[in-house]
């Protein structure tokens, strides 16, 4: 325990998969390995440890990721176990953005599925280093050499296999370990003990070829090796093992291992792989950040001794800790009872207890060191993606960017207590998932919640009626529809009359058009200070961008649009900001109105797979539902992969249609993409 607080004795490390590849089964695992529980947790019997809310063991899925520290040849492995379900991707990307490497869950059959391609490219855009994990190798139709085809192609990767399966399917029992040269077998149930024993010689040709391929390509990273090699020398299995961790960590290679966690085989060679491969917070870049005052780029490296930075990656709430703050330690040393610098806000934060979190249980620390993840409770105005920094030195890291939601559901309380738990309700789980807004539309009273999908939203409502035990009515979900213009429109107001007993007076032209990129909003000015006071510009603009939250068409917000203030007048004696204000709301409505608004909607990305008998079938609803179909692919197992672009307008339900479909075999996955003008017959009915 002692060695293990040394900072290149830690490894900070994230499991990421697409749904149902197995990641919360390999977690379960790898704490019963390394000795932090002593029986094996199963997804399916809602036992395991990283699951522990209610509705992740009634559904069988990660909806939270939760963070787990554990013990593996001297090393502090935290854990961080991570949703696969879309629905959840703000977890994945907030959870990628305080690790230093990664573990990338495939299912053995399937190899790379959708979600894969997106938290591989959420890894990438973090430069996470990564490792690959063939898991469900036991299971009908597992081909290794297959999965690692499809990280190749798919995802434009450099995966290296460092190990290659003994048997596949039901007399899958072990591993061939290219680099020490030997077989990895695996004969009790429990799977504690693997027995080492000479390579199969069934296996010979494809293994020796598979090392071939592991040593080339691990040479051709490192000029030294790559002599020795084509000297005709034959490398020791360290120096390939140092020469694979620098690739590793620079995104070189991609090692690729396979096993099957449900068997309980493999496990033991991943931590290993975790040890050797993966990056202590010493060997990653120094964070950076701004200096609140004046904006300059900072470092801060990961050394106990330097000035504190910490950054807050996830809100919770504990039933009985109260307000949960998990946090990285970057630089510094973060000690209970200390007062610390939320410089972002300007602030002071106390931090009266710190804790090791073990899923929702915990462990109470005296302080945490660079490189550790923990949590704390009492802060009061830190929120994710906000930065603890020491008093003395201010630092404010970048914060986490998070995608917009696409899907929205109204809400009313029954009673007027329940009025005030719905508030309460509302604030504490918009504090914990970023990805979830609250509105309340003016024109019905009803309170707006949107989310990243069905899933999202129904699990919110759900944690919102029973966590919070408030009384509502929940309406259908609905499409976040967004709106824009297609051409220039250009409009003049003169606001002459009297408000508040006293005349006003202000005059604005006004010019809106089509964002060149993007779907931000700006306003510029082609004004002189000397022709209008900078108040009144100032007045101009925020009136005009305050009225892109409600759109001309039907009320939806306005996206990707430029606004221009062209020219104005004021009087001296009639002007105030007020009437600018009002004036350019007015202009605004007018210009967006003769520039051709469009409705626009959100596309989603559909990978649906299914067995070969119902592909007609299947096409033709997706078709019937305006489906843009991109590709058709074989799945093992006589299957057929179907990808499309569909409205997601269209695909309300589709869950229990595809079933009826299919005879219950069809399963599909869906994320936002991008989002498109409406056709102008559907834009009739919607507005």
């Amino acid at each position: 325990m002692a060695e293990a607080h040394l900072l290149e004795n830690i490894r900070n490390i994230g499991i990421i998969a697409h749904i149902d590849a197995g990641k919360t089964t390999t977690t379960e695992r790898i704490l019963f390995y390394t000795g932090r529980t002593h029986r094996l947790g199963n997804v399916d019997e809602g036992t395991t440890i990283t699951d522990w809310m209610a509705q992740e063991r009634e559904r069988g899925i990660t909806i939270t990721s939760a963070a787990v520290t554990c013990f593996w040849r001297r090393c502090q492995i935290n854990i961080v176990d991570t949703p696969g379900h879309i629905d959840f991707t703000a977890e994945v990307q907030r959870s990628l953005r305080v690790l230093d490497g990664g573990i990338v869950v495939f299912d053995g059959t399937a190899g790379v599925e959708p979600q894969s391609e997106t938290v591989w490219r959420q890894a990438q855009d973090f430069s996470v280093p990564l490792i690959a994990f063939v898991n469900k190798m036991d299971k009908l139709g597992a081909d290794f050499a297959h999965a690692v085809e499809t990280i190749h192609d798919r995802l434009k990767a450099n995966p290296v296999p460092i190990q290659w399966p003994i048997g596949a399917e039901s007399t899958f029992q072990g591993v061939v370990d290219l680099i020490e040269w030997r077989g990895v077998v695996w004969s009790d149930d429990l799977g504690r003990q693997p027995d080492f024993v000479p390579v199969p010689d069934t296996l010979l040709p494809i293994v020796q070829d598979a090392r071939q391929a592991m040593v080339e390509s691990i040479v051709e990273t490192d000029d030294a090796l790559m002599l020795r090699y084509l000297e005709g020398e034959e490398i020791p299995s360290n120096d390939l093992r140092s020469a694979l961790r620098k690739a590793t960590i620079a995104g070189q290679i991609q090692p690729v291992l396979c096993g099957s966690s449900l068997r309980n085989k493999g496990i033991q060679s991943l931590l290993d792989a975790v040890v050797d491969l993966l990056p202590s917070p010493v060997e990653i870049p120094p964070v950076k950040g701004e200096h609140p005052k004046n904006g300059q780029i900072e470092e801060r490296p990961a050394d106990p001794s330097a000035p504190l930075a910490a950054l807050i990656f996830k809100i919770a709430t504990d039933p009985y800790a109260g307000r949960l703050a998990y946090l990285r330690v970057y630089s510094g040393c973060l000690k209970r009872g200390n007062v610390y610098l939320n410089p972002g806000k300007q602030t002071r934060e106390r931090v009266p207890k710190l804790l090791r979190m073990f899923a929702d249980r915990r462990e109470e620390v005296e302080e945490l060191q660079a490189g550790d993840i923990g949590a704390t409770v009492g802060l009061k105005s830190t929120i994710t993606g906000d930065t603890l920094s020491a008093m003395h030195a201010p630092i404010v890291l970048e914060a986490i960017r998070f995608p917009e939601p696409v899907i929205s559901v109204a809400v009313e309380p029954k009673t007027v207590a329940d009025q005030e738990r719905l508030n309460e309700a509302l604030e504490h789980l918009a504090e914990e998932d970023p990805t979830f807004r609250v509105r309340l539309d003016e024109a019905t009273g009803q309170t707006i919640l949107s989310g990243m999908g069905e899933l999202h939203l129904e699990i919110l409502v759900d944690r919102m009626l029973r966590e919070f035990r408030v009384a509502a009515n929940v309406g259908k979900p609905r499409v976040a529809y967004k709106e824009t213009v297609t051409q220039t429109g250009r409009a003049e107001v003169v606001f002459d009359r009297m408000l508040a007993g006293k005349p006003q007076y202000a005059r604005v032209v006004l010019e809106v058009s089509p964002a060149d990129v993007g779907e931000a909003s700006e306003f510029a000015s082609q004004l002189r200070p000397q022709d209008l006071a900078p108040e009144y510009v100032e007045a101009i603009r925020a009136g005009a961008l305050e009225s892109l939250d409600s759109g001309f068409l039907a009320g939806y917000p306005l996206v990707g649009i430029e606004v221009r203030l062209l020219d104005a007048r004021a009087d001296e004696a009639l002007s105030t900001e007020m009437a600018f204000r009002a004036a350019a709301a007015q202009a605004f409505r007018r210009a967006i109105e003769s520039a051709e608004p469009v409705l626009l909607e959100p596309l989603m990305s559909v990978e649906v797979v299914m067995p070969e008998g119902f592909v007609g079938e299947v096409l033709g609803d997706l078709n019937a539902r305006g489906a843009d179909i991109k590709s058709m692919a074989p799945r093992p197992g006589a299957g057929q992969a179907v990808r499309a672009f569909v409205p997601l307008a269209q695909m309300f339900g589709y869950a229990t249609d595809l079933r009826s479909m299919t005879q219950g075999r069809g399963t599909f996955t869906m994320e936002f993409h991008h989002y498109e003008p409406v056709d102008s017959r559907q834009m009739d009915a919607i507005v």
